[in-house]
């Protein structure tokens, strides 16, 4: 019996896996929402949501978990900002990782009176950093909004089991 139930879970954590990998969040389309909100960490994140801002998507944006050196400078220079944007920009300082994303981006939104939000992220990091945010935010729409990557099957084997342990820890209500 016991070999049975572990058998079941080896089949379902490998289905699990098999969906997680092979269905990765997509980019969005060119719905409107309130905002936008970035997450750093991966590549293209930042640009992505700059392009959103541009084209009037949004009306503004946070860059949640932003290192204490960096500036809105710092953000004009190294991708080629347009100057009218910046002063659309917020940087979020206090966030080091998505748990912490997720408490910065309610606090600015909650700041804001915004009622919905475009997340920017890696495909490969959608999953758990939207389960995150609506976790902390009940009442505003989260469009996932996730770039492309070719993540490596270590990343994805890393990534799938952070995203189980953050669902089975809200399950015990951590």
């Amino acid at each position: 019996m016991i070999r049975r139930i572990l058998s079941l879970m080896v089949i379902l954590w490998g289905l699990g896996f098999a969906w997680f990998a092979i269905d990765l969040p997509q980019p969005a389309g060119d719905e409107n929402t309130d905002a936008i909100v970035v997450l750093t960490g991966g590549p293209g994140r930042i640009q992505r949501g700059l392009d959103i801002l541009e084209s009037g998507h949004a009306r503004r944006m946070l860059v949640s978990g932003v290192d204490r050196r960096v500036t809105l400078a710092d953000l004009e220079n190294a991708f080629h900002a347009p100057t009218r944007l910046l002063s659309r920009i917020d940087l979020g300082r206090s966030a080091v990782d998505t748990r912490s994303n997720a408490i910065e981006t309610k606090r600015w939104i909650v700041d804001h009176h915004y009622r919905s939000v475009r997340l920017v992220t890696t495909d490969w990091h959608m999953r758990r950093a939207r389960f995150e945010l609506r976790q902390v935010l009940r009442d505003v729409t989260v469009v996932p909004d996730a770039v492309k990557s070719e993540p490596d099957l270590m990343g994805l084997l890393r990534e799938y089991h952070k995203y189980l342990f953050r669902r089975f820890a809200a399950l015990a209500g951590r």
